[in-house]
């Protein structure tokens, strides 16, 4: 069977209609790559769209303040990629004159562009012809060929770049490349795949072993920590807040927060009362402290579990810095946050 003609035919008749499929501008191809590493795309299209509107060239992104990026971001996760974005949209706009690198090896020297990212849009927008290797296509490629190599192993990306290359037919790199990514995404899907509606069940050796369940194989699995913040919710007779930007490295770089009482272990809502009224967030007198949700808010991170409490503290005076909760809302927050502020404020 000729494996990359079938794909193509495939792709052709069953490809999602998706905005940066409608043209080959590097922009909005690069765009929606960085969007839909780590996301679905249900998840990612309309953050593209706002985004799209927001900036619709380069230059918008790059003269855009990092802030009102990270905002539009808010709540699509892995915000280092946000903040790379911009980044790089400085760099092209005034380095490079708004010119997106026409070649793989160019697009390399791009900030936060990688090999798959500088694929895609070599061979999406220019139809060079450069293979994409992503989640999708280890699984497509493990299961149709029968490849057991460990995909988290070292040696894993370069075999299967080398076999995707293989399999590339010329002057069709851009078909390809979106063609096996669809495929992955749509029909060869991690769990219970429809292989008995599958164009290739003659002939992938995975389903012909019964081994589709157990493709692609991947050992490693990501150490799991978990963390366990308070967030102080002052508010003072003037009913405003204080808010401050998380500037450490880590997660959550740049966005805002309230001011934060972070714990090694999980201890008793009493402990916490009593490290609150001993604490120096602020130098006002404390009349009241209520616990918003008495269960912790359990938000998954891919390498960190945080168990998330808000604490409602009414402070006399007047606080130092202190914000209107309309004010503060329009900055960029992690969105278990930003949740708790639209429910309680807005």
């Amino acid at each position: 069977m000729n494996f990359p003609k079938v794909l193509i035919q495939w792709y052709l008749q069953n490809k999602r209609d998706l905005p940066w499929r409608n043209d080959t501008n590097p922009y909005t191809i690069w765009l929606s790559e960085i969007m839909l590493q780590q996301t679905r795309v249900a998840q990612g299209l309309p953050y593209f769209l706002r985004f799209t509107e927001s900036f619709p060239t380069v230059f918008d992104l790059a003269n855009a303040d990092e802030e009102d990026v990270l905002k539009l971001w808010q709540g699509l996760g892995y915000y280092s990629r946000a903040r790379n974005l911009h980044k790089t949209a400085k760099q092209i706009a005034f380095e490079l004159n708004g010119e997106f690198p026409k070649t793989y090896s160019a697009l390399l020297h791009l900030k936060g562009i990688g090999e798959y990212t500088a694929g895609a849009i070599a061979s999406f927008a220019y139809n060079e012809n450069v293979p994409v290797v992503d989640g999708n296509v280890y699984r497509v490629l493990s299961r149709y060929f029968d490849v057991e190599t460990d995909i988290a192993s070292a040696g894993a990306k370069k075999e299967f770049t080398q076999l995707a290359v293989a399999l590339l037919p010329k002057g069709q790199a851009n078909l390809f490349n979106q063609a096996i990514m669809e495929f992955g995404a749509l029909q060869c899907v991690p769990k219970n795949p429809d292989c008995g509606n599958c164009v290739f069940n003659g002939s992938c050796l995975a389903l012909q072993k019964k081994k589709v369940t157990q493709l692609p194989v991947k050992s490693k699995k990501t150490k799991v920590s978990k963390r366990y913040f308070n967030y102080l919710v002052f508010s003072d007779e003037h009913n405003k807040t204080i808010i401050s930007k998380r500037t450490q490295k880590g997660i959550w770089h740049n966005l805002y927060e309230f001011p934060l009482l972070e714990t090694e272990t999980a201890e008793s809502d009493i402990a916490i009362l009593e490290l609150i009224q001993n604490q120096n967030f602020v130098k006002n007198q404390i009349l009241e402290i209520q616990l918003c949700n008495s269960e912790g808010i359990v938000h998954k991170l891919s390498h960190q579990h945080l168990t998330i409490k808000f604490w409602q503290i009414k402070v006399a005076g007047t606080l130092d810095s202190g914000m209107d909760c309309e004010s503060a809302s329009k900055f960029p927050f992690p969105i278990v946050i930003y949740n708790f502020i639209e429910k309680e404020w807005l």
